[in-house]
């Protein structure tokens, strides 16, 4: 049997020896935890591109071609951005939108935006009424229809990004 050593603060070593005494002593914790990070599936490694951009040649028959013209078409992409994108997703890359999605996207951060600048408009006045001696009214209707819009924002939010994800993972 091989042995692993290494070296820790001594603070380390008297805690992990708390935790050992519990869990069947140094070795037995040890070497349950090294059997499940080697068990653990292992994490998705997100490769940043390098270099400059070739070219690869794809044969399809007719039938894959008219297939890849509608996927692609359904997304609002060419069938070159979409077999690019699938392939990306497949590497690891980070997530890869439709420009239909971009602009959804888009127009819920200008949402958002708008959003936390009536919040900030909000917040000042309150600040100055009080530096002013006056008792800020709040407006309750302003603030639940700013809620609702802010929940419905953040169900649009969620909605795209899942959406995106479980297409180029192959759930949808």
């Amino acid at each position: 049997m091989a042995l692993i050593s290494l070296r820790v603060s001594d603070e380390v070593a008297a805690a992990f020896s708390i935790l050992a005494a519990t869990q069947g002593g140094k070795s037995a914790l040890l070497r349950r935890l090294i059997a499940e990070a080697l068990a653990a599936p292992a994490p998705r490694i997100l490769a940043l591109p390098v270099g400059r951009p070739e070219k690869v040649t794809v044969r399809f028959r007719e039938s894959e071609m008219r297939q890849l013209a509608e996927v692609s078409h359904q997304r609002g992409m060419t069938r070159t951005g979409w077999i690019v994108a699938l392939v990306r997703s497949r590497l690891g890359s980070p997530v890869q939108h439709s420009p239909n999605e971009h602009d959804a996207l888009r127009a819920i951060v200008r949402e958002l935006n708008r959003i936390g600048g009536n919040i900030n408009q909000i917040a000042r006045a309150a600040n100055t009424s009080v530096l002013q001696g006056r008792a800020a009214e709040p407006d309750l209707s302003v603030i639940q229809e700013a809620k609702l819009v802010i929940e419905r924002e953040l169900v649009q939010l969620r909605s795209a990004l899942h959406g995106n994800a479980d297409y180029w993972d192959g759930r949808r």
